[in-house]
């Protein structure tokens, strides 16, 4: 039994960092969306804390990114809450995980920019992964209903919303080569996936 709770002991001590993001909006639908960022770029995505997790992986300049982000935060270990008289938008969470340390922070509504660029890329991990299950419902049970599913990924690819546009490969690639969809769906999930194929082979720009 010691030898076990040893082996768990450690474990816990050399976890993998992760950050844990999620938002309460009662009304809203869903009502509530987790995510955790892992340091390797694993993301996990849900819409309820018991079901299993929707996975995508970040590149490694994103993953830096919200590290960095949450580190300028103190890792979440002050508050960020501004403390003005707005409206609710919903309580946001992170939690900062590594080993035995943990912090926790809770707000409605912050000002610090850190805490608003973080935000928003949290933001949209939801959008792109709730754009990636509405396609996949429509391929299943609603053939007709592609289209519009497209039109959503395609708009927020136009306002730059989309992140890990790789995981949409496999949906796009079945809507493209398959009759049984509408011509004008097939043509436009072929003109998306050659889009991220490209974004995924050009190289970065270099620095001056």
């Amino acid at each position: 039994m010691k030898h076990c709770l040893l082996i768990l002991a450690a474990a816990s001590v050399f976890a993998e960092p992760r950050i844990h993001y999620s938002k309460l909006f009662p009304g809203s639908k869903p009502e509530w969306v987790g995510v955790v960022v892992m340091r390797d770029g694993t993301v996990e995505y849900r819409e309820a804390k018991d079901e299993e997790p929707q996975k995508m992986q970040l590149d490694k300049v994103d993953v830096d990114m919200i590290f960095a982000q949450a580190e300028k935060l103190g890792n979440f270990s002050k508050p960020l809450e501004s403390g003005l008289p707005v409206a609710r938008m919903g309580e946001k969470a992170y939690v900062y995980e590594d080993g035995p340390t943990r912090h926790e922070v809770k707000f409605n509504y912050s000002q610090d920019a850190d805490a608003q660029t973080l935000q928003d890329f949290m933001e949209r991990i939801v959008e792109s992964e709730q754009a990636l299950q509405i396609l996949e419902r429509a391929a299943r049970f609603d053939r007709l209903g592609v289209n519009q599913a497209l039109l959503q990924v395609q708009m927020l690819v136009e306002r730059k919303r989309i992140v890990a546009p790789k995981q949409f490969l496999k949906m796009l690639d079945r809507v493209a080569k398959n009759d049984v969809y509408l011509n004008i769906a097939r043509d436009r999930a072929a003109q998306l996936a050659a889009n991220f194929r490209a974004q995924a082979v050009t190289p970065p720009a270099e620095s001056k």
